[in-house]
């Protein structure tokens, strides 16, 4: 795939090496000469430009990519970059870095974007998941759809403890996505048998029961 990264920053950087160790067709563009750091990734295309310009975006080919990660420290540029990709270059994918949560909910198919990325967010969602058994815990949101994927680690006392996954009823739009046990993940078969300590990846829609689901996996709190 050709993609075109706006932000050389640090995360812009990490996320243009990871892509070219897939071989993946690489440019970045940012309009400050102090992140111009191409020694640190040569394998990409360099621009010094302002990418919320059509002019630099129409340099840079975007019209030809595949993708646009809008990726710079400012959510207004990244918006910006994604609304005029979209409208403007017709790319396909518009990925876009949130870096306030409270900008998140601008971050859609209005403005262009097709997936919005909180850093913030993530990290929150990473403590929680990294300290907490028997709850669940919001991983990620798709905002085209508003799909959400939950991590839940299973307590000794969930009553799925021991049952097959084809035996379990889950809520309406709600799908069992993988399991990883230890560090093993296993992509779930109606035969597999749940156990206690199972990390459960799930997969809900916009409408899901999340309230339902947590009373499935860990019982009604009236049990517990």
């Amino acid at each position: 795939m050709r993609i075109v990264i706006a932000g050389a920053g640090s995360v812009g950087r990490s996320i243009a090496r990871e892509l070219l160790v897939s071989e993946h067709e690489v440019t970045l563009i940012d309009r400050q000469p102090t992140s111009m750091r191409v020694a640190q990734v040569p394998e990409a295309d360099w621009l010094l430009a302002d990418a919320c310009e059509l002019s630099t975006l129409t340099e840079a080919k975007v019209d030809e990519c595949d993708v646009i990660v809008a990726a710079t420290g400012d959510d207004k540029a990244n918006l910006v970059i994604s609304l005029l990709a979209k409208t403007e270059f017709g790319v396909p994918r518009t990925v876009a870095r949130v870096n306030n949560p409270k900008n998140e909910w601008m971050f859609d198919e209005s403005w262009g974007v097709d997936v919005a990325v909180s850093t913030p967010r993530i990290m929150t969602a990473m403590v929680e998941e990294a300290v907490a058994v028997g709850d669940l815990v919001k991983i990620f949101t798709f905002h085209q759809s508003g799909a959400d994927i939950l991590e839940i680690t299973l307590p000794e006392d969930s009553p799925l403890t021991g049952q097959r996954v084809g035996q379990i009823v889950w809520p309406e739009d709600t799908v069992l996505a993988a399991i990883v046990r230890g560090t093993q993940p296993i992509a779930p078969s109606p035969d597999d048998t749940l156990e206690v300590g199972d990390e459960l990846l799930i997969v809900t829609g916009r409408d899901a029961s999340q309230a339902e689901l947590q009373a499935l996996l860990v019982g009604a709190p009236e049990s517990r």
